[in-house]
């Protein structure tokens, strides 16, 4: 069965949305990207920093309500009929929930061939990313570098500690059938 969605997991700034960018480049056909951060920025204003919605702590923590669940249950699922549809889909997340996380998506997909992929990159590394950017909460990649990945599979792991990220999208791109 030929791969019709490709998921990203990996901590904030740990380089999926440079690799995403590259794979759209270096894919055959043409890919949708979809990623967590444009969900939350779909977010009404209201649902930031409230219990419901979602809460970005000072030290970089990041808890989700059941609000904030069901909007992101229906937004799964509308990408998902994207699929259905006939659209290759990229999806960027952050799986802050491990398993659980991928256990969302994988019930949300149901049918489409999936390739997960972990995105790794050592703790300093992504924290010196963070800075540089400047639209993170100071200590969310170094939280987020390892709890990620507990409990998740994937068909393949890259890590951009040092390797581009186009290197990386060619990797993946590799594996796509």
């Amino acid at each position: 069965m030929a791969t019709q969605v490709i998921i990203l997991n990996g901590g904030s700034s740990s380089g999926k949305s440079g690799i995403v960018r590259c794979l759209q480049a270096v894919l055959p056909d043409p890919w949708l990207a979809f990623g967590c951060d444009s969900f939350v920025d779909a977010l009404p204003a209201k649902m930031r920093d409230s219990d419901g919605g979602i809460v970005f702590a000072a030290d970089g923590g990041v808890s989700v309500g059941a609000d904030f669940r069901a909007l992101e249950a229906a937004w799964m699922e509308g990408v998902v009929a994207m699929v259905r549809a006939g659209a290759r889909v990229i999806i960027d997340d952050v799986f802050l929930g491990g398993a659980e996380s991928q256990k969302r998506w994988q019930k949300a997909l149901g049918g489409p061939a999936v390739l997960w992929v972990g995105v790794r990159c050592e703790s300093a590394v992504a924290a010196g990313r963070e800075i540089a950017r400047g639209d993170r909460v100071r200590g969310m990649a170094a939280l987020q570098a390892d709890v990620v990945h507990e409990g998740v599979s994937y068909d393949l792991e890259v890590d951009t500690t040092r390797t581009e990220s186009l290197l990386c999208a060619r990797t993946i791109a590799a594996r796509v059938s």
